[in-house]
């Protein structure tokens, strides 16, 4: 990649501002009173469902090859092209469970612990409704997804089963960070932080399919779609975090801190390890030389460059400088 294409793949996964909304009474704030009317208008779920294997276009690729993380490694570039072609099927593959761990195992549950009102924070109904409808969506774009997923194999005839990708790597840290947690309350934080990270970031991940026009119109569709829902519901995290925050003493605004920081560099980082799997999966020769070596060159090259939405969001609350700080010691770690 040249360093002109680097830096339009850099300035392409930079997320969006997060909509603006009202801050001082997050609660009961008329943002999300305005997403829970405009629900059956704008939400995925509630729109009619396309014909997928109509729109399969078996020429098209199923993957940008540049987001493939060893495109330029010889070893991948000695391969012929019916084996480039499963690793590009492959890759959209894996694009898709990574979003379906996301949405399953992170945000779901961390959207339930307000529904469940494990804060104590007595949410009206406004907000309840609203967190509720928001995770209708997250199943829905989990169903979208594997729905994907059933449409490639199905249209190239390939297996690609899902038992070869292990959890993702978002996932993989949620999962330390609770095992690490000292008690149900440190738990909860930590599911509040990482479902604030991928709520507030993942429109800029699903931004890494969006503009590539070389690759299948439906997948590009997906994408496309689930990001548009995803835009709203930064909003609705964004006041949902605004007013667990102000209730927070100091302790756990540390742990709190702490799991964010945890969750942008999961969130942000590249997975080898799924890689590296997908590779020894369909035997490529010298594998281990092209996972070592694009691990090597890719270990300080996030795939999401930007967090600035969570940033953003930090200094919201007057924190921006604290969240800093949590970031640069996670850095020395």
């Amino acid at each position: 990649m040249t360093d002109r294409d680097a830096a339009k793949l850099r300035a392409r996964l930079r997320p969006p501002e997060l909509p603006g909304h009202d801050t001082g009474d997050p609660v009961a704030a008329a943002v999300i009173r305005g997403l829970t009317r405009s629900w059956p208008r704008r939400a995925a779920v509630k729109k009619s469902e396309p014909d997928l294997d109509a729109l399969f276009e078996p020429a098209r690729d199923d993957f940008p090859d540049t987001l493939l993380p060893f495109h330029t490694h010889p070893r991948y570039l000695a391969l012929d092209e019916p084996a480039r072609a499963r690793l590009r099927a492959w890759g959209w593959i894996a694009y898709n469970k990574n979003v379906i761990d996301i949405e399953q195992y992170v945000v779901n549950p961390g959207f339930g612990l307000i529904t469940s009102d494990v804060f104590g924070l007595a949410p009206p109904d406004t907000v309840v409704v609203g967190v509720m409808q928001a995770m209708v969506d997250e199943q829905y774009h989990t169903l979208m997804h594997q729905n994907a997923n059933a449409l490639t194999r199905r249209g190239r005839g390939w297996a690609l089963p899902d038992a070869v990708l292990p959890a993702c790597r978002t996932l993989r840290a949620h999962r330390a960070e609770l095992q690490r947690a000292v008690d149900p309350r440190h738990a909860a934080l930590v599911q509040l932080a990482f479902t604030t990270v991928a709520e507030t970031s993942i429109s800029a991940y699903l931004a890494l399919f969006t503009g590539d026009e070389t690759v299948q119109p439906v997948n590009r569709a997906t994408v496309a779609v689930h990001r548009r829902d995803e835009l709203c519901h930064a909003t609705l995290t964004g006041e949902l975090f605004t007013t667990v925050f102000t209730e927070l003493d100091a302790a756990d605004r540390e742990l709190l801190f702490d799991a964010l920081a945890a969750g942008v560099d999961a969130f942000t980082g590249g997975d080898m390890t799924t890689w590296a799997a997908i590779v020894a999966h369909e035997q490529v020769p010298g594998g281990r030389e092209l996972i070592a070596d694009t691990a090597a060159a890719t270990a300080h090259q996030p795939v999401v460059q930007d967090c600035s939405a969570i940033r953003r969001l930090c200094a919201s609350v007057g924190a921006g400088d604290t969240f800093d700080a949590h970031r640069a010691r996670r850095g020395r770690s």
